[in-house]
Formats: structure tokens, C-alpha cells, sequence
């Protein structure tokens, strides 16, 4: 299935910025379940300077700088892109998770020593004992890991709602653990601290999803935004993703676009502006079918 993603960002400021620099990650990875044919970014106003380079984690990221006044920014994305169904995974035939952080430290594969750096604490992620206790009614003595780390998806998305504009980039992990509201990003931060605070590595991971559902099939949570997800690394499995705003394991209507430690390492657009007094954001996405 080739699909159509288009993303756009609009700052509307108060008063003309000066000068921009920003960074943006829109650009979908090639992986062996999806291959970007297209892909076009544009910038208004022109930027003075632009250019791409891959970053610390394999993503391509695009950075530009505006040096003169500004009332508007708009980063305009547009990509097409070929999406396959992931191959299934048994669940149940991964290690116990209790042996996976020694599995993981005892192997000398190049994804599996890497994988070790996403067990431990990120600026928006801190392990702690209330996540591991929200955590272990999915991790019985023995269970599979993949076993486990569905259920630790499912059981999210029947404890906490799905609610928009309740909390922010700032809103912690244990304020939406208690309060059971948030939105794709808080779910993902969620489930990667329960994981990483059972020494587990995990990883998020930012894309879309299919606006349109099949017919017959339900519309998912987060389609008309920006979504996240997680990756939990499996020994000799490799890296297997969950979605627990939706309860599932993504398949062909999830698009990927980049992953890191979590949220700050991938937000579509970063950057400082000189200027422009309190900015009105706006953000657009759509994804169809071709």
C-alpha cells in the first residue's frame, strides 16, 4: 500500500520573529516493512541556510536558519511512502524477561550492545519504583518477554483515557501515572519507564498513522496528529514495537519516522527564536492511501 503523509507546522507570532534556527525530523526512515519513494520539505520563508545530516541515532534530521523578520513560520512536509505488513512475531516463544538484561550484556552483537543504552534514564524519562509496581502484574516470574510487554500494552490502554490538551511536553511521567489521562506521547513515556525500570531497553519511536480506516475497521487513536509508539529490544528477535494508546502491535498503518531515548531526541520541529512574542501553533496532518 503506498500512502500520502502531509505534515504541516505554522507559528503565527505576536510580532515578527528576527531570526530562526530550527530543527526538524519529518523524514520517514527506509526499514524492511516500509521505503519512502518521495519526500519534499518546504520552508516559508526561504531559509538563509539549510541542510541535512543523519544524527546520533540514525534518523535524518533537517536543520535551516531564517535571519530576517518573520510574523509567520510554516514547515510543510509531504511525502509518499510504500507500507507492507510487519511479519508476524510469536510472542510467546521470546526468553523469559528476567534473563534479558544478561542476555543483552553477555552478547556481542552490534543491536544488542546498543540496545544497552536504552535501559537507563532520558531527560523525559526517569525509572523509578512506582513504574516497575505499575509494571509487574504483566511480568510474572518466567513470562515471555513479548508476552509480558503486551499485556503491559493492553493494560494501558484500559487504565488511562485518551484525552487531548490535558497535559504538556513539561506534564512528568508519574503526574499521567496518577492522573490515568494523556495522549500517545505520555503513553510511551509511560510504558518505556516501566520497562527500563524493570532493566529492560526500550526506545521511542515517532510516526503517523493511516487517517482512513480500512472499511469495517475502527478509526485509531492519534490518527490526525503526529503519533508515538515504543520499541522493546527482544535478544536474537531484535527490535519488536507496541502501541499503548491503542493497545496493539503496529502493523500496516503505522508509519515510522524516526526513534531516540524519547521525545526530545525526535520532535517534529525544534529550534530558538529571536523575537516574535507568544506564537500561535498550529499543526496539520494527513495521511491517505495513493
Amino acid at each position: 500500500m503506498k500512502l500520502r503523509v502531509q505534515h504541516t507546522t505554522t507559528y503565527d507570532y505576536d510580532e515578527p520573529a528576527s531570526t530562526s534556527h530550527n530543527q526538524v525530523h519529518l523524514a520517514l526512515r527506509d526499514l524492511p516493512w516500509q521505503k519512502c519513494l518521495q519526500r519534499e520539505l518546504h520552508v516559508t520563508p526561504a531559509p538563509e541556510d539549510i541542510a541535512e545530516h543523519v544524527d546520533y541515532f540514525g534518523n535524518i534530521a533537517t536543520s535551516f536558519a531564517i535571519l530576517e523578520p518573520h510574523p509567520q513560520l510554516k514547515v510543510h512536509a509531504s511525502s509518499v511512502i510504500e507500507v507492507h505488513k510487519r511479519p508476524a512475531i510469536n510472542l510467546l516463544q521470546s526468553p523469559a524477561w528476567e534473563k534479558v538484561p544478561q542476555l543483552n550484556e553477555s552478547s556481542l552483537a552490534p543491536e544488542a550492545i546498543d540496545a544497552i543504552q536504552y535501559r537507563f534514564d532520558s531527560p523525559f524519562i526517569r525509572r523509578s519504583p512506582a513504574l516497575a509496581e505499575y509494571a509487574r502484574p504483566s511480568f510474572a516470574a518466567s513470562r515471555p518477554l513479548l508476552a509480558a510487554a503486551m499485556d503491559l500494552t493492553q493494560r494501558i490502554k484500559r487504565d488511562f483515557k485518551y484525552t487531548p490538551k490535558v497535559t504538556t511536553i513539561a506534564t512528568s511521567i508519574e503526574e499521567v501515572l496518577r492522573s490515568r489521562h494523556g495522549v500517545c506521547q505520555d503513553f510511551s513515556h509511560l510504558q518505556i519507564g516501566c520497562l527500563r525500570s524493570l532493566g529492560l531497553p526500550a526506545r521511542y519511536v515517532s510516526g503517523y498513522l493511516d487517517t482512513d480506516p480500512p472499511p469495517g475497521k475502527p478509526k485509531l487513536l492519534g490518527a490526525d496528529a503526529s503519533h508515538a509508539w515504543i520499541s522493546v529490544y527482544c535478544p536474537k528477535t531484535g527490535w519488536v514495537d507496541f502501541d499503548p494508546t491503542n493497545g496493539i502491535q503496529p502493523a500496516g498503518r503505522h508509519v515510522t519516522i524516526c526513534w531516540g531515548r524519547d521525545y526530545g531526541d525526535v520532535s517534529p520541529i525544534r529550534g530558538v527564536v529571536l523575537g516574535g512574542g507568544d506564537p500561535k501553533l498550529t499543526v496539520e496532518v494527513d495521511v491517505r492511501p495513493v
